[in-house]
């Protein structure tokens, strides 16, 4: 069965707990590919104008959940306020609602403990709100095939999903994939400014830098070839390409300097779960 037969079969109640951007961008996949709307309840303290808009189309934005029991709960809450919501998302779960948590930091046995149910953790990233994202997850032990099909089902309505069975690698996960986007948009940020101190005016740098990242992306994407070659290809020996990239190589160049930002969210997304 395919994501958008899954999802258009789906027919019991998904409770979305938290419809930020990234909860936002998840239900917009969901409807898109074929999600009753009338079987979604969301539950967002602060509703944006594009939340409450999804009311028009059939979803309970905000209804009182007093008896409601949900067969999939999709946690997509900041995981600094898991615990203030954690009690009433706990009186939606039955012993057999699946609980699916995009939260960073936050383990499947401290969501398993706050909430109950079958956990499966995952970790998004923001191209989900474009439909090109990539999401990693994990399950608990208890989690059936059933159950794992109709999550990675909801994750897949927004990209690709990739699945692991070693929980401690979604440290290192949130950190490359789900922190990765803001790396890149830094990369496009910092090369235009690059361009305006080498002369170019601000709006003409901008245009550059923004058309250079995302096309350079789109190209990885398409090719078969791995970077580091579509690197080599654009590289002529003692040209342009080779001038700047012995710098952004040397020893205290790009690669050193991601791998430290990369280790520090690691970090960080280990310390959340503390």
């Amino acid at each position: 069965m395919s994501s958008s037969d899954a999802l258009k079969n789906f027919s019991g109640t998904l409770v979305l707990a938290g419809a930020g951007k990234m909860g936002g961008a998840m239900l917009s996949g969901w409807l898109a590919g074929g999600l009753d709307a009338k079987s979604v309840v969301v539950i967002e303290p602060h509703p944006s104008d594009e939340t409450r808009g999804f009311a028009s189309r059939g979803v309970k934005v905000n209804p009182d959940t007093k008896g409601l029991k949900a067969d999939v709960l999709v946690v997509a809450v900041k995981p600094q306020m898991f615990r203030e919501a954690a009690p009433q998302l706990k009186s939606l779960v039955g012993p057999s609602t699946l609980v699916t948590s995009i939260m960073a930091g936050t383990t499947i046995a401290g969501i398993a403990e706050a909430c109950g149910g079958k956990v499966i953790r995952a970790m998004p990233n923001t191209p989900a709100a474009i439909g090109r994202g990539i999401t990693v997850a994990v399950a608990a032990s208890g989690v059936s095939s059933e159950q794992r099909a109709v999550a990675d089902a909801l994750l897949r309505a927004t990209g690709d999903v990739e699945w692991v069975d070693d929980e401690s690698l979604m440290d290192a996960v949130t950190a490359v994939s789900g922190s990765g986007p803001a790396y890149v948009f830094l990369l496009a940020e910092e090369l235009a400014r690059a361009g305006v101190a080498a002369g170019l005016p601000e709006a003409l740098a901008t245009k550059l830098a923004r058309a250079t990242v995302s096309g350079s992306g789109e190209l990885l994407r398409q090719s078969d070839l791995d970077s580091a070659t579509l690197r080599k290809n654009v590289t002529s020996p003692g040209g342009t390409t080779a001038a700047a990239l012995d710098v952004l190589m040397g020893a205290d160049g790009f690669q050193p300097l991601l791998e430290r930002a990369v280790a520090a969210a690691t970090k960080r997304s280990k310390d959340l779960a503390k």
